[in-house]
């Protein structure tokens, strides 16, 4: 009886280190599958996309929360959460002391 090879558990964005190879991104977006055609045929086009990060020459990859930051903007997936945009303060999420500084 022929013993099957058992497939690793398909990768996830999250699975990924900090600094990933197009490889693993692929992987992780597209499945192993369908991650050399889409490194060939739609990477080149998201890498000239303002917001995707550029590969990291001095850690060898690409910043795998700017990739996921990037699809979240894409997809329209994004939380609306407290956090401002980079150069966007929101005041009202500042917390303020509830005493005063100067007795008084």
């Amino acid at each position: 009886m022929a013993r099957r090879a058992i497939q690793p558990p398909p990768l996830r964005l999250d699975d990924l280190p900090m600094f990933a190879t197009d490889r693993q991104i692929a992987e992780a977006i597209v499945g192993r599958d369908n991650a050399e055609q889409w490194m060939r045929e739609r990477l080149p086009t998201l890498a000239g996309k303002p917001g995707f990060p550029a590969i990291d020459d001095f850690h060898g990859g690409r910043p795998v929360a700017l990739v996921a930051r990037f699809y979240e903007r894409y997809l329209g997936t994004a939380s609306s959460s407290t956090t401002a945009l980079p150069g966007k303060a929101d005041a009202s999420q500042w917390k303020t002391k509830s005493r005063s500084r100067h007795p008084g």
